[in-house]
């Protein structure tokens, strides 16, 4: 994607690499972990998946803020949860919701900027 100036869109780029993360993290709990770290890989790979297309979606909307809010949320949300996985303390779990808080206010922005748009 390009912005306004033709130069390249690194929100854009960052939203596409996380949707990368999101095949890996999911692909590696399907077929390579067992038990809670599977199922912690799964679930941060559906987040994330579905929020860096939403972020992208967002973007060719012209809402950049409700787009930002979906990378950090979903990078918080599924990445405490892949570094669970991978090991991690479980306290850092406590960290978790705080990403799904950021993804819930990106989709309440984005649908205030929906309706002021008539």
């Amino acid at each position: 994607m390009a912005n306004r100036s033709g130069k390249g869109d690194s929100l854009a780029a960052l939203l596409a690499v996380a949707g990368a993360v999101a095949v890996i993290g999911g692909a590696y709990g399907s077929h390579g972990a067992t038990g809670t770290a599977a199922e912690w890989l799964k679930t941060g790979a559906i987040y994330l998946m579905i929020h860096a297309v939403a972020g992208l979606v967002a973007i060719q909307a012209g809402r950049r803020g409700p787009a930002g809010l979906f990378l950090l949320g979903g990078a918080v949300f599924s990445g405490t949860l892949f570094a669970m996985a991978f090991g991690a303390p479980r306290m850092l779990g406590a960290v978790t919701p705080l990403g799904g808080l950021a993804m819930i206010l990106g989709w309440v922005w984005l649908a205030i900027a929906m309706l002021r748009r008539r």
